[in-house]
């Protein structure tokens, strides 16, 4: 069995590697016309031409997903879809696991989603360079210590989603937002003393601006949760192994109250706790939701 895991992984990396080295080429060619040449018809070109090769490549991760693991993606969701109007979805981070979760809900069914991501990601070979040129906004996280010491460089991460945002209205867009800032595990939660049973405490800063920047365009968003099954937070190489028999996606559309795209979260100091509150119910939801999905699960 460990030898058919090794098998499994080493074909599914070969073949990415493969799709990947297809697809950077050209993606790069246009990310370099769109920052060397600030045209915007010429950009906007450009731009549809990075995402279309950035989902081409997606559709190519599912169909490998398909071909070589076990894997039976459970998606769920109480709303049609569309390509056509930009999305928020906030969703719980267990596990890079996530990620090909997210590709499987929503490549082609919505515009091209983006993350916010760690700032020493875009170091990474190819895909760095992938993330740069699909305009990732790319997030340097201070601790509490450093700004402390450097309190000049508080709110510059928020400041780095305002700008981002702008790049969002040229096109629809799906934009990803985990609220808890990072990947859940037992230790961190005991850490966090955080008043959930399955999540980390949210941060509410970085989607208050994403809301703020699209709020003439959205309306509502998708509260995506995470499920796995088998009792255990999978990783990546469980998963392109074939060890992760289900995943379980639950897609559900939220009402966002009107005055919470208006008011300035970084200055005013009501709206932030009228935000704050709003989140935390939010997640108390989500917390359910996870425990009311491991009760069905027990029943199966």
């Amino acid at each position: 069995m460990f030898a058919l895991h090794i098998v499994r992984a080493t074909t599914f990396c070969l073949l990415v590697l493969l799709i990947t080295l297809i697809g950077i080429g050209p993606m790069l060619v246009m990310g370099l016309i769109k920052a060397l040449l600030p045209l915007k018809p010429l950009q906007r070109v450009c731009s549809l031409g990075v995402m279309w090769i950035a989902e081409t490549w997606a559709e190519g991760l599912k169909w490998l997903f398909r071909l070589l693991t076990p894997t039976v993606w459970d998606i769920r969701s109480d709303v049609a879809l569309g390509r056509d109007q930009p999305y928020l979805v906030i969703c719980n981070h267990q596990s890079w696991v996530d990620i090909p979760a997210l590709v499987e809900a929503f490549n082609r069914q919505t515009p091209f989603f983006k993350f916010f991501l760690k700032k020493e990601l875009i170091w990474v070979p190819l895909i760095g360079l992938a993330f740069w040129a699909l305009d990732y906004p790319f997030m340097k996280r201070y601790s509490k210590a450093h700004l402390a010491r450097h309190p000049e460089d508080r709110g510059k991460d928020l400041e780095i989603t305002r700008q981002a945002c702008e790049k969002f209205h040229n096109l629809p867009v799906t934009v990803v937002n985990f609220l808890e800032g990072t990947r859940f595990t037992p230790a961190k939660h005991k850490q966090q003393g955080s008043p959930y049973r399955h999540l980390l405490k949210p941060k509410s800063g970085g989607v208050a601006f994403v809301m703020a920047a699209l709020g003439d365009q959205m309306h509502a968003l998708l509260d995506v949760t995470i499920m796995y099954p088998e009792g255990r937070i999978p990783g990546f190489w469980h998963l392109i192994s074939g060890q992760v028999s289900r995943v379980v996606v639950d897609i559900r559309r939220r009402t966002v109250p009107a005055d919470l795209f208006v008011g300035d979260y970084a200055n005013d100091p009501a709206f932030r706790e009228t935000f704050q509150a709003w989140v935390s119910q939010l997640w108390a939801e989500k917390d359910e939701r996870i425990e009311q999905l491991r009760r069905e699960e027990t029943t199966r």
